[in-house]
């Protein structure tokens, strides 16, 4: 039996049908061979890259119309890659002087090919997908794990969902997980992000299926219109409301359009067109009647995912003329050791009784604001802190120093906290915190104000 390896990407298809005995010894035996030639030939080889002396073999590579033809070296290529060795110097090589590769496109393959003569990894955003397909179909280990390392670090609610697209494709299964991570937490931006319109329909329904979203219904169902929408010009279809609901098939009963808001079906999903009359009435009645219909679709809100808070004092106190805020800015420095999503902070409210606050809160790394939000909130006397939240939640990077601020306006008398701790273990993320230089009004590392940061991790 034969193990069939297959690629789908940038409309092309590849297989590479390899014998079950040498599927297995492939990706360990190219490594070593890898690391051979990087140690005795790097800067040998780096001559012959794109060469045309002693060039043994060319290849015409990209789609027809834009093809490059790129001159090669067996030999160096061989010890680079097994699919060469086995193309090269196999039991069923052929001796040909041209080799067509339609599917990859040439700068990615120049660049396959630089980092085996020159031992050197040249990445950008616009070619690292197809660098990775490259690295994948000749099996290039060291390139693949390059380019998916890429791909996590410029990972972010725009790309998410595109990436977890390719990231299946590829089967990377690490990168799926941290494009899951950021589409969970960030999911009304990754909803509303241009490259949610250009996945395919299988990663679509895997989003709309997803218990852990962080969006409200409504957001969602504008999203499966919108990709609708892109779906219908893919298929060179008119897009109205019978073809996007065409094209969406059985993926709408995946919206939970019965956990909306009322106001939100009544005003939006109802008036669509893309429900059918009689889905809108057993809506309608699911919402009012004691006696509800059945309905395809799901009738439980999603879950998605539970706030965290790193509580960075071990008490808090009052005095009779202490804490004043004037206006003034109370700010913190925080690092992580891993990807999480601040949704906002808790904070302290008045310590003489109720009282309103209008609260401006920032997030900023290296003085770049990441999110800002001017809001209020109810304190009611006691100690406890109170949440206030971004529009949505920042995405923070790992070993970078982030700074938290508040303004607040009110009670000029509130709680503050003390016996503050430089390091926080939450879960399995630790926090540590520095002074900020940002602070004027006290706000430090052992006392102060924003005794809490909310996130997901």
């Amino acid at each position: 039996m034969n193990i069939t390896v297959s690629f789908q990407s940038f409309g092309q298809q590849n297989e590479n049908v390899l014998p079950p005995e040498a599927t297995a010894a492939f990706n360990s035996e190219n490594m070593k061979i890898e690391s051979r030639l990087h140690l005795v030939f790097p800067c040998r080889n780096s001559v012959m890259f794109n060469n045309e002396v002693m060039a043994d073999v060319h290849f015409v590579v990209g789609p027809p119309g834009g093809t490059q033809r790129v001159p090669g070296h067996k030999y160096v290529l061989a010890v680079g890659s097994s699919v060469f060795h086995a193309m090269f110097y196999g039991e069923l090589a052929e001796d040909q002087d041209e080799i067509r590769i339609p599917d990859v496109e040439p700068p990615s393959f120049l660049a396959m090919l630089k980092y085996i003569y020159c031992d050197e990894i040249d990445l950008c955003a616009d070619t690292v997908l197809a660098t990775l397909y490259a690295a994948k179909k000749y099996i290039v280990p060291h390139l693949a794990r390059a380019c998916v390392n890429f791909l996590e670090t410029s990972l972010s609610a725009k790309n998410a969902c595109v990436l977890l697209s390719q990231s299946c494709l590829f089967e990377e299964p690490d990168l799926t997980q941290r494009c899951w991570e950021v589409i969970d937490a960030q999911a009304e931006l990754a909803l509303r992000s241009d490259g949610f319109c250009d996945i395919d329909a299988q990663t679509l329904e895997s989003i709309l299926r997803r218990e852990t979203l962080n969006a409200k219904e409504m957001v969602v169902f504008e999203a499966a219109l919108n990709w609708a929408e892109a779906e219908c010009q893919r298929q060179d279809l008119p897009p109205t409301i019978e073809n996007k609901r065409l094209v969406l098939g059985k993926a709408i009963y995946l919206i939970r359009i019965p956990t909306m808001a009322l106001d939100d079906f009544a005003n939006g999903a109802a008036q669509s067109g893309v429900l059918t009359l009689n889905e809108t009435n057993d809506i309608f009645l699911w919402y009012t009647a004691a006696k509800k219909p059945e309905l395809l679709f799901c009738t439980k809100p999603r879950k998605g995912l539970a706030p965290q808070r790193c509580h960075r004092f071990q008490s808090c106190a009052y005095r009779s003329n202490q804490w004043r805020y004037r206006g003034r800015c109370d700010s913190i420095q925080f690092a992580v050791d891993k990807r999480v999503f601040i949704a906002g902070f808790g904070l302290y409210g008045s310590s003489c009784g109720s009282a309103e606050y209008s609260a401006k809160i920032e997030l900023k790394r290296q003085g770049v604001p990441m999110g800002q939000r001017i809001i209020k909130y109810f304190s009611d006397g006691s100690s406890n802190t109170f949440p206030v939240w971004f529009e949505y939640p920042v995405q923070i990077e790992p070993d970078t120093f982030y700074t938290a601020s508040v303004v607040l306006d009110g009670n000029e008398l509130s709680y503050f906290g003390q016996e503050g701790m430089t390091e926080v273990q939450c879960g399995k993320v630790t926090f540590q915190f520095q002074c900020s230089s940002d602070s004027t009004n006290g706000t430090g590392v052992q006392g102060g104000q924003i005794p809490e940061l909310i996130f997901y991790a």
